[in-house]
């Protein structure tokens, strides 16, 4: 049987309005919500992928996006069902779902309770007025702190914040004003994390005026300070938890676990029989939902075996606890002495420390992350 651990990913592209900073396959949506044809497309697409998961138990389920919470609790109680129905899920399995803050109507997160989501991921980004404005967010400060009260109403305390620094014009006052309102909603999760300029999007083209990297850096900072005493633990690049609310979801991408993506534009890591695979649907909503009423089966690549250790590192590298021989050995399928060569010189150089069986990067090396994963290329 498989002992690596394996996720669901389930894509809903369509977002009220694509955000300037956004490189995430989103589409606007143009009618009044997204319908249950979308559902179908995914239920078809999951089960065919089925034989990916034979004999495998879904520990983990994440919708993402776009924005997720434009879809009513309906659409996922029905689709969760299903889901049951076709795959073992754990008893503690983790259901998360991303919402934004403008979409959410009075009672609805009791309804995605009662549908089985147990984890919400609130896409905050900000407090401040005129910073969500420069983001082009639809929503307000007011929105995001109502959310918050009908979360607690739903009994869903396993919430997370998203949280970003270094916005246009931003200071580190505005910053550390923006932590200590997260704070103060008691969330069980803030991911925290730093705007950048990603290709493809209206930032990229027409960039705003961003505080310099000695600002960033001094917000970055006081940012891990406030969240620290607060009693958050930094457990990956942008990720901090109370003692018990690590996001399993996302832990699993980190360690090289699998992971089954359905939905537009999704990707999946599927390993079977000894190859670890690739998988990736269309982006198009609509190109998507049709090819699944065809039965297509999107695009499949292996990834070859003198990528996986990049690939590995990718991920693993994100985690301040790093990661372990024998995690590196179960999920890449290689013995720990391909890689040798490169952690003695990441060790020599004091990006990484080894300690017992586990490899962990320094404070240096968290600081030049790129340059510590570079190290591991073909």
């Amino acid at each position: 049987m498989n002992q690596i651990p394996l996720s669901l990913y389930v894509h809903m592209p369509w977002c009220v309005r694509k955000c300037p900073y956004c490189d995430f396959n989103s589409h606007q949506l143009k009618s009044a919500a997204p319908d249950g044809a979308y559902i179908d497309a995914l239920l078809a697409d999951l089960e065919a992928q089925l034989p990916y998961l034979e004999g495998r138990t879904v520990a983990t389920v994440f919708f993402g996006g776009g924005t997720p919470s434009l879809f009513a609790p309906a659409q996922f109680k029905r689709f969760l069902t299903a889901v049951a129905a076709r795959v073992p899920l754990a008893k503690d399995a983790e259901i998360t779902l991303e919402a934004n803050p403008g979409t959410v109507e009075r009672g609805r997160f009791e309804g995605y309770a009662e549908a089985g989501i147990n984890r919400v991921s609130l896409g905050a980004q900000s407090f401040d007025a005129r910073a969500l404005k420069a983001l082009g967010r639809i929503h307000n400060v007011e929105d995001t702190q109502r959310a918050v009260e009908e979360l607690k109403r739903a009994g869903l305390l396993n919430f997370n914040l998203d949280l970003m620094y270094a916005l246009p014009e931003q200071t580190e006052e505005e910053a550390r004003r923006d932590i200590e309102t997260a704070i103060a909603m008691s969330p069980a999760h803030i991911s925290y994390y730093q705007l950048t300029l990603e290709v493809g999007t209206v930032f990229h083209s027409r960039p705003p005026q961003l505080p310099d990297e000695d600002s960033a850096w001094a917000m970055q900072l006081r940012g891990q300070e406030l969240l620290e005493k607060a009693g958050f633990e930094q457990y990956e690049i942008s990720a901090y938890a109370r003692p018990g609310a690590r996001c399993r979801h996302n832990l699993n991408y980190w360690q090289f676990g699998d992971y089954l993506g359905v939905g537009a534009g999704a990707h999946g890591k599927i390993t079977r029989d000894g190859r670890i695979v690739r998988t990736l649907r269309p982006k198009q909503p609509g190109e998507y939902s049709k090819a699944q009423r065809e039965g297509s089966k999107g695009e499949e690549a292996p990834v070859a075996e003198a990528e996986l250790p990049f690939e590995f590192m990718l991920n693993a590298l994100r985690l301040n606890e790093g990661f372990s021989v024998e995690v590196f050995e179960l999920t890449t399928g290689l013995p720990i002495s391909a890689v040798n060569e490169a952690l003695r010189d990441a060790r020599k150089r004091g990006l990484l420390q080894f300690k017992g069986s586990t490899w962990r990067p320094t404070a240096l090396g968290r600081r030049f992350l790129n340059d510590l994963q570079a190290g591991f290329l073909a």
